[in-house]
């Protein structure tokens, strides 16, 4: 797994290395069990700093995905799919529901708004 971090982007650092990490369970890359790279060594790959992988990967762990183990290292959680997946479907929900909102105070049709989030999923693959 290559972790590319962009300064520019607007995203905070530790969320692209969250994103990233998520999207390599889901698609399978990282399976339950893998080992992520050392704190220390993802954070000089990544010219960054230590603190910044820290809280990258410790907002993994609350969200399921990994595990750290204190004196081995930071683990896929076996159930990092599944629960990942859950946790997803549930801020995607939250997220539409905003958007559902700012589409009805601007008078948008909800095929206008369907075709919107067409375009925008098909647009972020």
């Amino acid at each position: 797994m290559k972790l590319i971090i962009s300064s520019v982007s607007g995203e905070p650092i530790y969320e692209q290395i969250k994103t990233q990490i998520r999207t390599a369970v889901l698609d399978g890359e990282l399976k339950a069990g893998d080992a992520l790279p050392s704190l220390r060594k993802l954070a000089k790959e990544l010219r960054i700093s230590v603190l910044t992988v820290t809280r990258a990967y410790n907002e993994l762990a609350d969200e399921g995905v990994v595990q750290n183990i204190q004196g081995k290292g930071t683990f896929v959680m076996d159930k990092g799919n599944e629960l990942m997946r859950r946790q997803l479907e549930t801020q995607a929900r939250a997220s539409l529901a905003e958007a559902v909102s700012a589409a009805k105070a601007a008078g948008l049709p909800l095929e206008q708004v369907g075709s919107m989030l067409v375009q925008e999923y098909r647009r972020q693959r």
